[in-house]
């Protein structure tokens, strides 16, 4: 059993931070990527000159920037998971919210870009699974 299950109302309450915060994580991740990719780049253009002037200072510069965009995107990720929230997928931004209905563990399922939580799935099922929210879940109650 997860150490939090929130209730409906109170993932809904949730989302605007957590929202925000998926957002600094995505973001991070995307300036990551972006200095992967140039590095790769420059790697490559140095190999296929045998060599080449590099400027230094900003090849530095730019190993800093995603140094601090990996550490903003694993803070947002830690505090995310301290609040009790799953993170499912950070590309699409997919959060899992455990819930207790009638007497088991359920995910109340929202994705970046909903307005509200509106699905819910097993366990078991993942995204491909989910179904909207009827009354169990909604009159679902946090247990911890």
């Amino acid at each position: 059993m997860p150490d939090r299950t929130f209730s409906l109302e109170e993932a809904h309450s949730l989302l605007p931070v957590l929202e925000s915060l998926l957002r600094n994580a995505i973001g991070g991740k995307k300036l990551m990527e972006e200095v992967e990719a140039e590095m790769q780049v420059l790697t490559h253009r140095i190999f296929l000159n045998g060599g080449t002037h590099v400027d230094v200072v900003a090849v530095a510069r730019r190993k800093a920037e995603r140094s601090k965009a990996e550490q903003r995107a694993k803070d947002a990720l830690a505090e995310i998971d301290s609040i009790g929230v799953q993170v499912k997928d950070i590309d699409t931004g997919l959060l899992d919210f455990p819930c207790v209905v009638e007497g088991r563990i359920v995910l109340l399922c929202w994705k970046m870009g909903e307005t509200s939580i509106t699905h819910w799935h097993s366990t078991d099922e993942g995204f491909a699974g989910r179904k909207p929210i009827d009354e169990r879940i909604a009159r679902s109650k946090r247990t911890n």
